[in-house]
């Protein structure tokens, strides 16, 4: 059996670095292009996210899920079949839709408050199909555990996008937008992603094989996925619309509206995702794993392997939450020069709990073939967000749509808990969240005296560091001390000697 833990690592490590990059990135748009331009590619790119996630997202782990269905029946042609049909189903959503959004753009530009957000997405649809059949041959690359590829293609799309962004922003003196220049660069990026995966992907033996039988039980699979993930895109695309549409309504200035929402969603966001570059590298290691201990019936090494996921997920939460709880103002003032951005994070710290367990959760049970379960529960938590959005700015202001985000996924993450528990045994995950409270509440008080007593020592910016570093030691000390994590198997997974595994174990450095 391969070592879950180290692959996981490597996949940690690509995935933080690629977030890393695309948060710099966003902090560069943030002071080139100001809130209102942020918010304004904000919206742009949200709507593009639309047709993206309708073409083409239920089908990659769908895909790996059937690929890892014939890899344990040791079916080689099946993966093929398989692989070719979701290319076909992709591309035949994802041609027409390209052709009718230009045939029919003066009424289609309508939909957007500022015509502005027209020309970028008009800019970005060039790629639709091309990146659709990318996210396919990622799934393809999913379902055999080529981790590394599948990692490494999706870093360079990042590196891509940054260098002819910064460069196109940055050193081209034009009469074209800086907001155009931000768009072209998404599209070069989806270009040369999709061209360098097509030749990998023939390269290591990938052929496209007749899909008889493979074509509609994938379709079918897929849809409920595509499903939740693109009404996920549709509510974001309706947010976008609606959110300042009400903040107007609550008597803010156009331009103050599409501000505020360029805060929310261009600057506190990316910070409120951290953890997902984290929790998309267990999921993205583990969706195969679970998914052959599904179609095998093992259902001891399904609930070990959820139970670590889980513990694991809960772990990089706790991490944070008293990080952002303690220095997220100064964080949102250091990144984006923005106060207004660093008070938020403070306030949806707590947010980063029910996120991430939905995270994790959506990814364990679409593996287990419960992608209708997911969509249901998401539909109930996009409910509760909407009316907080719907109601809620003309008394909390910006602050409607992060009290949204706690309702959605607060709803999300207790049904999927639910259903989790039921598909795999019983967790006992609830005895380490406890631990991992009574071990955060030491940190968050320790870290805002250390934080009242640097300020007055030092300068703003050394004092955010030296606290930031202090907390980190000090998660180290009382996690170790509550048991959330060993040292001693830490070392020992990166460190000691291979060895033969009698149990499946995921992350065992997680404390039971």
């Amino acid at each position: 059996m391969k070592n879950l833990y180290r692959t996981a690592a490597l996949v940690t490590v690509f995935s933080a670095c690629e977030h890393c990059l695309g948060f710099l990135y966003r902090i560069i748009l943030s002071r080139t292009l100001g809130s209102e331009g942020l918010g304004i590619y904000q919206v742009a790119l949200t709507v593009f996210a639309v047709f993206i996630t309708a073409t083409s997202s239920g089908l990659p782990i769908t895909l790996s899920r059937v690929i890892s269905k014939h890899r344990t029946r040791g079916y080689k042609n099946g993966e093929h079949a398989a692989t070719t049909a979701a290319m076909l189903i992709t591309l035949l959503f994802s041609v027409p839709i390209t052709l009718l959004l230009f045939v029919f753009r003066t009424p289609f530009s309508h939909i957007f408050s500022d015509p502005r957000c027209a020309d970028l997405f008009y800019i970005m649809i060039f790629g639709l199909s091309f990146t659709s059949v990318y996210a396919i041959i990622r799934g393809c690359f999913w379902g055999n555990k080529r981790f590394f590829a599948y990692s490494l293609i999706e870093l360079i799309e990042e590196i891509i996008m940054i260098v002819i962004g910064v460069f196109l922003i940055l050193c081209i003196q034009n009469s074209v937008a800086d907001i155009n220049k931000a768009a072209i660069a998404v599209l070069v990026s989806y270009l040369c992603s999709f061209a360098i995966a097509v030749v990998y992907f023939f390269m290591k033996g990938g052929k496209l094989y007749p899909p008889r039988g493979e074509f509609m039980p994938l379709l079918k699979s897929s849809l409920p996925v595509t499903a939740m993930r693109t009404s996920s895109s549709l509510m974001n695309s309706l947010i976008s619309v609606l959110f300042p549409m009400r903040l107007i309504a609550a008597g803010f200035s156009s331009s103050r509206a599409m501000s505020e929402y360029g805060i929310v969603y261009g600057m506190v966001m990316p910070v409120l995702f951290i953890p997902s570059s984290l929790i998309g590298s267990i999921a993205l290691v583990l969706v195969p794993e679970l998914s052959e201990c599904y179609y095998r019936g093992d259902k001891p090494a399904l609930s070990a392997y959820v139970e670590k996921a889980l513990n694991a997920t809960l772990l990089i939460a706790g991490c944070l939450i008293p990080l952002f709880i303690v220095c997220g103002e100064g964080v949102g003032i250091f990144l984006y020069s923005n106060a207004a951005s660093g008070q938020m994070i403070a306030n949806c710290a707590l947010i980063l709990l029910p996120m991430s367990i939905t995270m994790i959760c959506t990814s364990l049970l679409n593996s287990m073939n419960c992608e209708r379960q997911t969509l249901i529960f998401f539909l109930c938590g996009a409910a509760a967000m909407l009316l907080c959005v719907w109601v809620l700015p003309q008394y909390l202001g910006s602050g409607a749509l992060c009290v949204g985000m706690a309702c959605d996924f607060c709803i999300t993450a207790v049904c999927s808990l639910i259903l989790l528990r039921k598909k795999s045994g019983k967790l006992k995950s609830g005895k380490y969240f406890l631990r991992l409270f009574l071990a955060c509440l030491p940190v968050i008080c320790l870290g805002k005296l250390m934080l009242t007593g640097l300020m007055r020592a030092f300068d703003y910016i050394p004092a955010l560091i030296v606290c930031m570093i202090a907390m980190g030691a000090l998660e180290l000390l009382f996690f170790a001390l509550f048991r959330l994590y060993s040292p001693k198997e830490l070392l020992k997974k990166f460190f000691g000697k291979k060895r033969k595994k009698t149990a499946p174990v995921l992350l065992t450095t997680v404390g039971k």
